[in-house]
């Protein structure tokens, strides 16, 4: 599998929106909030942004992460890449631009926090969701560049 990371491209708002709208279509825990194409218009208002980086292999965009200063707003794949190392790539060079990260992970989304902990990331706060859209409890996680879990 030959990767690229680039940074996104308006042409690339289609797929990013894809695969947050799978994602909450594949997870019976997530809700449905927005339509496919209000999910593409949200990937292109972050690609507007300069906040996304993609993951493409040959068959196309895969993945994708989203930066927002030092809070890292999304990170998602298609689930037929998930455990191929492309989340970490992402990850990994995201931690290259800034000295400290954080981001939430939705507490159901067990799969997505034991990646964070793997990496690095510790636990510093839980919601119940009354902040977050979906309104679904979430964590807190925050990376430092330099401490003992650097991941």
């Amino acid at each position: 599998m030959t990767l690229t990371l680039r940074p996104a491209r308006t042409t690339d708002a289609g797929r990013i929106g894809d695969i947050l709208h799978g994602f909450a279509r594949e997870h019976e825990w997530m809700p449905e909030l927005y339509s496919g194409a209000e999910t593409i218009a949200f990937g292109g208002w972050m690609i507007d942004q300069h906040w996304v980086t993609v993951a493409e292999t040959n068959a196309g965009v895969v993945g994708f992460l989203a930066l927002n200063g030092t809070e890292i707003h999304c990170l998602y794949l298609t689930p037929s890449e998930c455990g191929r190392g492309i989340g970490r790539c992402l990850l990994d060079q995201a931690k290259t631009k800034r000295e400290e990260l954080s981001l939430f992970a939705f507490q159901a989304n067990q799969r997505a926090c034991r990646f964070y902990e793997r990496n690095g990331f510790i636990e510093v706060a839980r919601s119940d969701g009354a902040d977050n859209d979906e309104n679904l409890p979430d964590i807190k996680y925050v990376w430092r560049r330099g401490e003992a879990a650097d991941g």
